[in-house]
């Protein structure tokens, strides 16, 4: 059961912008360790800090919040499987509010998907809620 859809669009210059004038400022507010440790290793970061900052403000939309209700940058974290497929780690005011968009019985998957084509970046996230597995 699909509980909430986001999508969003970045422009990677906006992001280059934002790194010139304010470096790791901006960086350490939005942004986790293992975020700009992936961006910063890469020969052109801004890309990846424009998929991520899509992807989070995708899965705020999905959550219903946007960022207000205690949900903040940080709370929601692009992270890579071993076979690259990006999924969100969610915590703090985020996970608050994905916990309450819960069904009694269910526990929940956020799906991500991103791409780039310079000067854009997108994301979509799906949230949607699996009956838990039962416990042995």
């Amino acid at each position: 059961m699909i509980l909430g859809i986001g999508t969003d669009l970045c422009d990677i210059r906006r992001i280059e912008k934002t790194l010139a004038q304010f470096g790791d400022r901006f960086k350490f507010r939005l942004f986790s360790e293992y975020e700009r440790a992936k961006a910063d290793r890469r020969s052109h970061p801004a890309g990846s800090y424009a998929q991520s900052f899509a992807a989070k403000e995708a899965c705020s939309k999905a959550l219903g919040t946007g960022f207000r209700q205690g949900v903040f940058w940080r709370d929601m974290v692009v992270r890579n499987l071993p076979t690259g497929q990006p999924y969100m780690e969610i915590t703090g005011g985020a996970l608050i509010k994905l916990t309450a968009l819960l069904p009694a019985g269910m526990e929940a998957r956020v799906d991500v998907s991103q791409t780039d084509e310079y000067p854009m970046a997108h994301a979509m996230v799906i949230i949607s809620a699996n009956p838990k597995a039962p416990s042995e």
